[in-house]
């Protein structure tokens, strides 16, 4: 069986500047995967272009069956990818439920739709609280909470994470992580993620990729890299 996204000697970047080199990952169905590496190396870059948000300047992004390399990103959250970005982004001036609404314009199952509401609020018991509430007023931890929930209303095949634990306070972020877990294990979410803490994305992945300026350097299992001497003087302050 093909792997559900495969990313093959991909470059992109901005303006005159090429910021990824050749870049090849892929992920299989039910797999978490994780992007390590310093800031810069280009795990956001991309994350954001195989989401089609940056423009694919050589090589291929193929996701389930599809050939992603000229797809624009509003279609892409229709074919089953999902993305919750740095910093959040929610929308701040919406309550909560709508921006969780926002999260399935591409769907028209209103039934389906109100199932999953509950289900994220299930997942997320702040959020129903908060539901009428603006989501410029959550705090972080909970601002990210709604993002995750937001990209997860879409029904993704595939969730792309970017810095689920920037700024956040270690007792969310191991809360966030539980969950993270949990829609692997329990409901077969393939997961891409983008983690500034190395050991967290390693204990948490099954596989891993080594970023440095724009190219993968080392690629294996997460238990390997966990345990890698060069990792761990790099990248877990060892």
């Amino acid at each position: 069986m093909p792997p559900l996204l495969e990313v093959t000697a991909l470059r992109s970047g901005y303006g005159p500047i090429d910021v990824l080199h050749d870049i090849g990952l892929s992920v299989d169905a039910g797999e978490i995967v994780t992007m390590i590496g310093a800031n810069g190396a280009g795990k956001t870059t991309t994350l954001l272009t195989v989401s089609g948000a940056v423009r694919v300047r050589g090589g291929r992004v193929a996701f389930d069956g599809h050939d992603l390399t000229r797809t624009p990103a509003h279609k892409v959250v229709s074919l089953g990818m999902a993305q919750s970005p740095e910093g959040r982004k929610i929308f701040p001036r919406l309550t909560v439920l709508e921006n969780l609404q926002m999260g399935a314009f591409t769907r028209t199952d209103k039934p389906a739709i109100a199932d999953d509401l509950e289900k994220m609020f299930g997942l997320f018991p702040i959020l129903k609280e908060r539901k009428g509430q603006a989501g410029g007023l959550l705090s972080g931890g909970q601002q990210q909470m709604l993002a995750i929930a937001r990209a997860l209303m879409s029904r993704p095949k595939l969730l792309l994470l970017d810095e689920p634990s920037l700024g956040l306070a270690p007792q969310i972020v191991t809360q966030i992580f539980d969950i993270i877990r949990d829609l692997n294990a329990k409901q077969g979410m393939s997961v891409l993620l983008v983690e500034q803490n190395a050991r967290l994305a390693l204990k948490v992945a099954h596989r891993g990729y080594v970023l440095e300026t724009g190219r993968v350097t080392l690629a294996d299992k997460a238990s390997v890299l966990l345990n890698d001497p060069r990792i761990r003087a790099a990248y877990l302050g060892e």
